[in-house]
């Protein structure tokens, strides 16, 4: 409820900012009949229900299917040492004796890390890492751009691979360590900082569309794109600052 209130609340400011700075030369007037509100049948709410989740289904369901799938094929092949994941691990840990469970999550990392997914995770991590995030993280907010839905497939499909279980994927969650701070990476402080994110960001290419449509120009969607992604930034990055 919160979360709605914050955003409703950004709207209206926002608006009443763009209201004081923005020159527009003609006013136009919204006028709208008001119809008789009566109280719906059980039949209509079953049926608009059935078809706005059919509608999600096979519209945001679609891209969530396709993303995983190339995330799937990003993380599960890798160049260089990917290869060689089984021999530097035993190498590594050869003077310890670690049982053959440990040999293979160690191994399973390992190739996550050198994936392509974690080539590229790893690249953009230091953009997130203030914001209390690591490269797993940052992979699903940028992946998100094509839709809201597909940053928990994104954490999904990267957590399981190499696993067969979905107890695994919540266990290997609540493993993971902030790499500059220690402890728990998601905790109260990042969990926050996470829904600021979403709450002000502009995360979705399908409103940008539509903006460009309306507009029939880019430059707004564009400064919605920046601004946005800027405000959630900030606010994100001070929320975990704060919080941690």
């Amino acid at each position: 409820m919160f979360m709605y209130i914050l955003g409703f609340g950004a709207a209206i400011l926002s608006a009443y900012i763009l209201d004081r700075i923005l020159k527009i030369r003609s006013k136009s007037f919204f006028v709208i009949e008001m119809p008789n509100y009566k109280v719906p049948l059980p039949k209509n709410v079953l049926i608009t229900v059935v078809e706005k989740t059919k509608a999600f289904v096979f519209g945001a369901g679609k891209i969530i299917l396709a993303i995983s799938i190339i995330l799937w094929v990003l993380a599960s092949y890798g160049p260089g040492d990917f290869n060689n994941a089984g021999e530097i691990i035993e190498e590594r840990y050869a003077y310890e004796n670690l049982s053959a469970e440990e040999i293979e999550l160690h191994v399973d990392s390992y190739k996550l890390e050198n994936s392509y997914i974690g080539i590229i995770g790893h690249a953009i991590e230091p953009a997130v890492r203030p914001l209390g995030y690591d490269w797993k993280i940052g992979i699903a907010i940028v992946s998100s751009f094509a839709a809201r839905e597909v940053f928990v497939g994104t954490l999904a499909t990267i957590y399981s691979v190499g696993s067969e279980e979905e107890e695994t994927i919540i266990n290997r969650m609540r493993a993971e360590v902030n790499p500059v701070l220690g402890g728990p990476l998601f905790n109260f402080a990042s969990g926050i900082s996470l829904l600021l994110f979403y709450a002000f960001a502009m995360q979705c290419m399908s409103t940008l569309a539509i903006v460009k449509k309306e507009t029939n120009s880019w430059k707004w969607p564009m400064y919605q794109l920046f601004i946005m992604s800027g405000i959630a930034y900030a606010l994100a990055l001070a929320a975990f600052q704060v919080l941690k």
